[in-house]
């Protein structure tokens, strides 16, 4: 499969899942960094799945499941969707069964634990999902590296404070999204993503 072409072919269902995700956060008032709409953060998630997504994705039913991954993947956790709502609303899109659930058990394993602390909620649980959901540990790459450069580029306080989380965090983190024995492409998260993030850290 292209997966620029199948980027081009599917952009108009690409652009609804979107939009559906603009509405979701919005609809919550949820706002990112320093008063910044939700959606500036999902936009900057979806461009590292298209950015990248060509290294894991390699079937054409995937694509659309993947992208709405993106744009959805903090949805059940902060725009309080559950998941039932949130596979309604990839097959209003116009997502297939099978796609809505393999998009549905992204957002899932994505979204955090109950917890006190973002270390119990963000726990081995959690962990275990991603490693064992298709495209799950790829696009909680995307999000982080969304997230890192976003705070490398950012002065005030909490951003420094956010990134130097990040910077402790990278190596348990990069070890925990990735299974022990990589025998499924949908499951690995590329070394060029790993790499990006430690330039990100290293640029600061």
């Amino acid at each position: 499969m292209n997966f620029t072409d199948s980027l081009s072919t599917n952009k108009h269902i690409i652009d609804d899942i979107r939009c559906a995700a603009h509405t979701v956060h919005s609809d919550v008032n949820q706002f990112y960094g320093n008063g910044l709409p939700y959606s500036y953060h999902l936009d900057s998630v979806a461009k590292y799945a298209i950015k990248y997504g060509h290294l894991v994705c390699n079937r054409q039913q995937d694509l659309l499941p993947l992208m709405f991954g993106a744009y959805f993947h903090d949805s059940i956790e902060d725009a309080r969707l559950s998941y039932n709502d949130v596979t309604k609303t990839a097959l209003s899109i116009g997502l297939s069964d099978e796609q809505a659930y393999t998009g549905a058990e992204i957002v899932y394993a994505l979204t955090n634990e109950k917890g006190r602390t973002r270390k119990e909620r963000a726990n081995e649980r959690y962990y275990e999902g991603i490693r064992l959901t298709p495209y799950a540990p790829f696009c909680k790459m995307c999000d982080r590296l969304a997230n890192l450069a976003f705070s490398a580029q950012q002065i005030d306080k909490s951003n420094k404070h956010m990134l130097e989380v990040y910077r402790n965090e990278l190596p348990h983190f990069i070890s925990a999204i990735q299974p022990e024995k990589n025998i499924d492409i949908r499951l690995s998260v590329p070394d060029i993503m790993i790499a990006e993030a430690y330039a990100l850290l290293s640029s600061q």
